[in-house]
Parts: structure tokens; C-alpha cells; sequence
């Protein structure tokens, strides 16, 4: 390692959006900034790499949203999702923020691309990024490289000295073996835990298993466990994360959006007894898809499987893996390893339900069942045209809520009730302040965006100081 480099300003833990945006506002600031990132450079950017947007609210229509979305609404949303689990003064912050950060990001090199339409239904309230997260992040990095912020690759952080809450110095380790970097203050944007399947057992128990991980391998928690035993102050509970349903077909990690199936709404879900469990058309897919994995994560060995018919094939997009198709309800469950009589059964129930209505998959449309135990309230349409489809799901975790309390300010606060000295945190690590439970579409994003710009502005001004 250059010495130089041993000795910063700020430290920026992660390079992520949350890390990046940090490593920029501090630069901007005036500050000398070092990112340590533990992936190779090919999978740099936690899960980032797999986002496509932002969750920002705005008073009018502009050039890539339709509108308004104001902040009110925003909040509403962020209330509905999260049961009323959030900081109010900090969700309302991000909210007031992620008006700006519409033009900031685009300062930063980032381009957006024109509202969608179609089946995402999230041209109001989301911005999606021109080439996804990873262009995004690859306009980023060459920003923060432009302005003179240094990145290390193949660095994982093994210890963090402090002393109460002030952080004098960063043991890595890297290929070439174990260094130590001396900054004058530290901002930890290493993600959550969702790597770590022991920890995930920890919580959740044996289950923990058979989850797929939807994003990086290397968001193993180790930094957020290092602060939490130096005495930070932690906020929510280990099980609280963002899951959705995804393809079981996935690969174990960072199966990424493309495995993620949108579809719920336009069929039912059944259990490996051929049994539904839950409400399919409660509420419009952004603000009920990230419920779908800890559904899934309650059934018996935790899959799923969701089944349309040939009139619903269109309306979603689809998974990278083809669904499993039969011209029977019979011989879907033969391929799919169910009970052909139950499944039958299960079927012809919900089809006996159907009401007649007007079927609209962009509003909560008349289409629902009557008498039948779980109800489906909205898109409920028979399943009678074949071929019949099936799409086999697992619990898919993006991101753990279990992390750092902040105010703010960014700043970690210590278990003491004390803020820390020069410890501050954004993105996944600290995203348990704003989301209690549940979640709704590019939310993440705009925490890390919000509070990585906040932490890197306040590092630097601590440094200064």
C-alpha cells in the first residue's frame, strides 16, 4: 500500500451507491477520501449492480417522471409498506432530499432515462437509471476517480480501533497482506448481512437455508458486526429485510433482478400442498411484491409456486429461466412435483370464486373472489385457458434492516445514548432507521443516495474541524 494513502480525511467503508455518493459529497467538501471496496473491481457496487432506480419525490411532472409525487404521498407510501415502523424525522428528510437528488445524481454523471409504462406502473413515483445500476455506478466511480477519490479493491476490513465512539484507525486486508489506515473520520457503507446464511440462521433459524440471495456475496455484515460490538447503537430486528419471491432456479447468490417474478398479481400462489396462502391481489405490485419472500419463507421448506394461464403470459416481465408450462392443471402439478388432486381442487375453487368485473391491470380493479379463504381481492380471473404456467419461487433477500441507529446527521449513535466522535453511516448498514419492515420499489436506493450524500458532507466537515 502507498503511505500516502494510509492517512485521509475520511475513509469511506464500501463502494456501493451509499459509499459512493459519500466518497463525492466529502471530496466536494474539501476532503481527502480513500474507498475500500472488499469485492474484486469486476463486482464492485454491493448491490448496486442490480438496481434500476430510484424511489423521488416531485411536485410535477418532468422530463423522465410523470407527476406529482409529492412528499406527502411519498410518505404515505413509506407508512403503508413500513406498518408505521419508521424514524419519522429521518424518513421525512430522505423524502425532502430525494427531490434534489434528481439533479445531484445527474451532476454526478448519472443519466436517467424517460418514464415507463407498461406493467412496472412506476412512472410517477420512480426514476429509473439510463443502462442500470451498474452504469450508474460505473458513472460514479469515474466522477469520484475524476475528483481525486482513491479506491482499493480486495480490501476487507478486519478491525476497526476505537475508543468509545471515535475510530482512530482501519486494519485491511488485502493481497498483499494487512495494512492500516488512519482517517480523520469513517463513514460505513458496507451493506447488511444478507451473505452471511449463518447469521441469517442466527434469526430466522434453519429455514435461513433455503434463501436464495438476490444480491452481492460479499455483504457478509462484518463491519456492521464490528460496530455493533464496539457498542454502537443498533436499530431493528435481525428477521426484518427486503425479500421478494424469486425464481428457484437461481443461483445461490446474486441472481440479480432478472430472476425476480412480477406475475403474483395476475395468478395464484400455492404451497408445495397445493394450497394458496395469501391475498394475490391486495394491493398494486410496487407496494406489495416485497412481501412475497417472507410469505414464501413461511411455508413448508420454504417454496412456492405461482400459476396463470396462457391470458396472463404477456402481462409481466418475465424471469431469465421459462415458466413451466402443461395443457393441464393435472400435468403442471406432475411437473411440478404437487399433488395433481389437490392442485385440481385448489383450482377449481378459486375459478368457482371468480366474480365477474372489469379487469384493468393498472388500478385495483373489480375482479375478486367471493367466499373463499384466502380471498383475491383484486385481478382475480379464472385460470381456464390453457396452456397453464407455473413459475417455482424461494424467499429472495436483497437487503437485512438490523443495523446502526444515525441522526440527522448521518452520525452512528453510540448504545449510551452519545453520539460518536467521527463515525457516521449510510445505505444498507443504517437503512433499518427508515424501514422498519416491509418495502416499496427504488426506496433503497434513495437511502443510500440520501444519507451517503449526507455522511460525506458531515465526515468532512468533522475532518476539517
Amino acid at each position: 500500500m502507498d503511505a500516502t494513502l494510509a492517512r485521509v480525511d475520511v475513509v469511506v467503508i464500501g463502494g456501493g451507491n451509499a459509499g459512493l455518493c459519500a466518497a463525492i459529497s466529502a471530496r466536494r467538501s474539501g476532503a481527502s477520501v480513500l474507498v475500500v471496496e472488499a469485492a474484486p473491481k469486476f463486482y464492485r457496487g454491493g448491490n448496486t449492480r442490480h438496481t434500476r432506480n430510484m424511489r423521488c419525490a416531485h411536485d410535477s411532472a418532468t422530463k423522465i417522471l410523470s407527476g406529482p409525487y409529492t412528499q406527502d404521498e411519498f410518505f404515505e407510501d413509506l407508512l403503508r409498506v413500513t406498518q408505521g415502523q419508521t424514524d419519522e424525522v429521518l424518513a421525512r428528510l430522505m423524502i425532502r432530499e430525494s427531490q434534489d437528488m434528481l439533479g445531484w445524481i445527474v451532476e454526478q454523471g448519472v443519466r436517467w432515462q424517460p418514464s415507463l409504462g407498461g406493467t412496472l406502473s412506476l412512472g410517477r413515483t420512480n426514476s429509473f437509471f439510463l443502462g442500470g445500476g451498474r452504469a450508474m455506478l460505473n458513472a460514479l466511480y469515474l466522477t469520484a476517480e475524476r475528483l481525486g477519490v482513491e479506491v482499493l479493491y480486495d480490501t476487507e476490513v478486519v478491525e476497526m480501533e476505537m475508543e468509545g465512539g471515535r475510530c482512530s484507525g482501519v486494519l485491511v486486508r488485502r493481497p498483499d497482506g494487512m495494512h492500516r489506515i488512519s482517517a480523520k473520520a469513517v463513514v460505513a457503507a458496507a451493506g447488511g448481512f444478507e451473505a452471511n446464511i449463518d447469521w441469517l440462521k442466527e434469526a430466522w433459524g434453519p429455514s435461513a437455508g433455503n434463501f436464495l440471495i438476490r444480491g452481492t456475496p460479499y455483504n457478509r455484515g462484518t463491519v456492521l458486526k464490528m460496530l455493533m460490538d464496539k457498542g454502537v447503537e443498533t436499530i431493528r430486528d435481525p428477521t426484518q429485510c427486503h425479500a421478494v419471491a424469486i425464481d428457484a432456479r437461481a443461483p445461490k447468490f446474486d441472481g440479480g433482478i432478472i430472476t425476480r417474478l412480477d406475475c403474483v398479481v395476475f395468478g395464484i400462489v400455492v404451497n408445495n400442498r397445493a394450497e394458496r396462502f395469501y391475498d394475490e391481489g391486495e394491493d398494486i405490485w410496487p407496494k406489495r411484491y416485497a412481501i412475497w419472500g417472507r410469505l414464501v419463507a413461511q411455508q413448508p421448506d420454504q417454496i412456492a409456486y405461482i400459476l396463470f394461464d396462457a391470458s396472463s403470459l404477456e402481462l409481466f416481465m418475465p424471469s431469465l429461466y421459462p415458466p413451466i408450462a402443461a395443457p393441464t392443471i393435472a400435468e403442471l402439478a406432475g411437473k411440478l412435483g404437487l399433488d395433481a388432486e389437490a392442485l385440481t381442487r385448489t383450482v377449481e375453487g378459486f375459478n368457482a370464486a371468480v366474480r365477474p368485473g372489469t379487469f384493468d391491470d393498472k388500478t385495483l380493479d373489480d375482479c375478486r373472489t367471493e367466499g373463499l379463504t384466502p380471498p383475491k381481492s383484486h385481478w382475480a380471473r379464472k385460470l381456464q385457458t390453457a396452456p397453464y404456467y407455473a413459475y417455482p419461487v424461494r424467499p429472495g433477500i436483497t437487503f437485512t434492516y438490523l443495523g446502526v441507529r444515525v441522526g440527522a446527521d448521518a452520525r452512528m449513535r453510540m448504545a449510551d445514548g452519545t453520539g460518536a466522535d467521527n463515525l457516521f453511516a449510510a445505505g444498507e448498514i443504517m437503512a433499518g432507521n427508515v424501514l422498519g419492515r416491509g418495502y416499496a420499489a427504488g426506496i433503497g436506493m434513495t437511502i443510500g443516495s440520501v444519507f451517503g450524500r449526507i455522511a460525506g458532507r458531515e465526515a468532512a466537515d468533522h475532518a476539517r474541524h
